[in-house]
């Protein structure tokens, strides 16, 4: 999580310290590369839901809270997460520090030394360096003796090797085992960081301050962290610990100090969390900055958006496919006067497809689980395996999660945004529509290269729905209208441009739906008169994504993270080291990886990617095959492309993983 406000670089690094990329986003668990030898045997706790497996994230979990004044709970908790209620905690004394101290204290050093040695602390220090295996795991070695260059080590089962001395890293003291900031750690290299967001995950502490820079682990279980008990303490600084809380406590306070609009950045890969972290930091703001009456109306947005954005992924059961930012505006006195959500991204094509054991959108296997037997003849209704849309994908269900409940709650939310009655069945019915636009079928015309839609229950349905007759809806499945000059032209479909043009039909509805459910959102939450132009906006966008066939959507989501990942390496590294150099301090350069060759592929004019895919996009004729040869002829010199074969459209370094994108690429850009 990137620091709140426009002072967002900090003053972190003047110390001069290497900051390696590896610290920002941790290794997979399971995947034991680059994680210290200790740890190699360990296995994730265990949880009652599929998770992804661990890293760095900014996953966490809270308990439901209350607004001063209502009744209310402060945060509607999202079905796909395990939620620790108030109830669940150890009860005990009502005082305030006592309620809010389950933060574990870590001690200085652990009861065992690594070693066992009996040597002093200092000669420990000079005896410890961290040594990368082959496989790319850390172990820590003792060093035996040196000679020249080459140095002899132990390794912990006992076999000695020898080695170069570039090769070993050096390891911190025990002193410094588990430390808040990881900026305290005297050796900031990969292995050391990695070593102590594992020693504080052990103690269930799942923060960890670097710098500026907040970074979260997934516990896998609850943690009693969150609610008004731990509200207030950061509120009255009871708790300095890391925490979402303390990052929007201080967006908070230099908003109303400074006058300056503030922003919260989270990032982290796809399915790390971010989502909650975000509704975790608009509980804290919702908390100090309510009595309006207008945060409740903020914190119902939340299952709307998850209803109509999120869907099960196979690495996450509530992953939201599209981004949006959260405009909170105060008003002079400190109170949330109103908000605004920009929606981008919205992954359409999960509409029409999604791969074996993933789900489409929540709002459909909600509607059919849900809905009352009126609503069902209303809308001609059937079971979700009757829709070819959601039964491609053989996966029906979530653990513990009731479709059929959180439509209710869908639906109250709606009510609670005034959405009125009529315009909610209006948009169910365009759901409805959109189930049965994928069970519309074509028969082929003898003798020809065209087709026709079959007039069955599906077209019957899609057309009453959505108010145009079967006739036109047939002609505008099967043909497409062009212009020549002053002449219009009918061209007759073939079978894979009409069911093209059926699914471009049936994600275009829900992308206009769920523009449309944003917009309804946003006039609730109008500032209107009320705006004072103090703000604090919170960023939730997608991670990297990379699968065995990644498309259009993954470069989209990809390009937006390097263009992220690029801020924070302007404000964290740059902008400070710039200001070092004006003021005349006297500092050690810190090299970082940038990513400049990586956004010059996509965004260099005028023979970038991006401007390549606009040009071929003009061509009528042009192919997926035609933009994947002109990207190897123009971007072959650029470090970062590695495309070489024909059915590939193009390979980048991004996040230190290779993305494929498949020819399908260029086609979704025309839908």
């Amino acid at each position: 999580m990137a620091p709140p406000g426009s002072n967002s670089s900090g003053s972190s690094n003047s110390s001069g310290k290497n900051l390696p990329r590896g610290w920002r986003v941790v290794p997979s668990f399971k995947s034991t590369r680059s994680l210290p030898g200790e740890f190699l045997s360990m296995e994730p706790p265990s949880i009652s839901r599929s998770c992804e497996e661990f890293e760095v994230t900014d996953e966490v979990f809270h308990e439901n809270g209350k607004i001063e004044g209502t009744e209310e709970a402060i945060c509607d908790d999202s079905p796909y997460s395990r939620i620790i209620s108030a109830e669940e905690r150890a009860s005990g004394s009502d005082d305030l520090d006592a309620v809010v101290s389950p933060l574990p204290s870590i001690p200085l050093s652990p009861s065992e030394s690594k070693w066992n040695d009996a040597a002093s602390f200092a000669m420990k220090k000079n005896l410890q360096s961290w040594y990368q295996l082959e496989n790319g795991n850390w172990e820590l070695v003792k060093l035996l003796t040196t000679s020249g260059t080459d140095i002899l080590i132990s390794l912990p089962e006992g076999k000695v090797i020898k080695v170069q001395a570039g090769c070993l890293l050096p390891a911190n003291p025990d002193i410094l085992d588990g430390v808040e900031d990881l900026m305290q750690l005297s050796y900031l290299n990969e292995p050391s960081v990695l070593f102590n967001l594992q020693y504080r995950y052990n103690k269930d502490i799942i923060y960890t301050k670097a710098g500026p820079v907040l970074v979260a682990i997934n516990p896998f279980k609850n943690v009693a962290l969150y609610g008004n008990d731990y509200i207030e303490a950061y509120k009255r600084k009871c708790i300095e610990s890391p925490h979402v809380y303390a990052i929007a406590d201080i967006a908070l306070r230099e908003m109303r100090r400074d006058e300056v609009n503030q922003s919260i950045i989270i990032s982290g890969e796809s399915g790390a969390g971010k989502t909650e972290t975000a509704k975790i930091a608009m509980q804290y703001l919702a908390a100090l900055g309510g009595g309006s009456g207008i945060e409740y109306e903020i914190l119902k947005s939340n299952p709307i958006l998850e209803s109509f954005g999120n869907a099960k992924t196979l690495r996450n059961d509530n992953s939201s496919r599209f981004g949006k930012l959260i405009e909170i505006h105060f008003s002079e006195t400190g109170k949330i006067s109103g908000a605004r959500i920009q929606a981008f991204l919205l992954e359409k094509s999960r509409v029409v497809q999604c791969a074996e054991g993933e789900r489409s959108y929540h709002i459909f296997y909600q509607l059919c689980a849900g809905a009352s037997p009126a609503l069902k003849g209303k809308l001609n209704l059937k079971d979700v395996e009757d829709y070819k849309y959601l039964h491609q994908s053989n996966c029906y269900k979530i653990t513990g999660v009731d479709d059929a409940e959180e439509f209710v709650n869908v639906m109250e939310a709606l009510d609670v945004v005034h959405v009125n009655k009529d315009d909610q069945e209006s948009a169910l019915a365009m759901l409805a529509a959109v189930l049965w636009l994928g069970n519309i079928s074509f028969t082929v015309i003898d003798n020809e290269n065209h087709v026709e839609p079959v007039v069955d229950e599906a077209l019957v349905s899609v057309a009453k729905l959505i108010g145009c007759k079967i006739e036109a809806l047939q002609l505008s499945l099967s043909t497409r209208n062009m212009k020549v000059g002053n002449d219009n032209i009918v061209q007759k479909l073939t079978l894979l441009q009409a069911t093209d043009t059926r699914d471009a039909l049936a994600k275009s509805i829900y992308s206009c739906l769920f523009d449309w459910i944003v917009e309804q959102i946003n006039k609730s939450l109008s500032v209107g008169k009320r705006r004072t132009g103090s703000t604090i906006s919170i960023l939730d966008i997608y991670g990297f994504e990379s699968f065995e066939r990644n498309s259009f959507e993954q470069f989209c989501i990809n390009y937006a993270n390097e263009r992220l990942q690029q801020h924070f390496n302007r404000h964290l590294f740059k902008l400070e080291q710039e200001e070092y150099i004006q003021d005349g301090i006297d500092w050690a350069r810190v090299e970082f990886e940038d990513n400049h060759d990586c956004l010059n592929l996509f965004e260099k004019k005028p023979l970038g990617l991006l401007s390549l895919l606009d040009e071929e996009s003009t061509f009528p004729n042009g192919t997926d095959l035609s933009f994947a040869n002109k990207l190897k002829q123009h971007l072959q010199s650029n470090s970062c492309f590695m495309g070489s074969e024909a059915k590939l459209l193009v390979s980048a370094i991004m996040q230190e993983r290779l993305l494929m994108t498949q020819l399908d690429f260029w086609r979704k850009t025309e839908t």
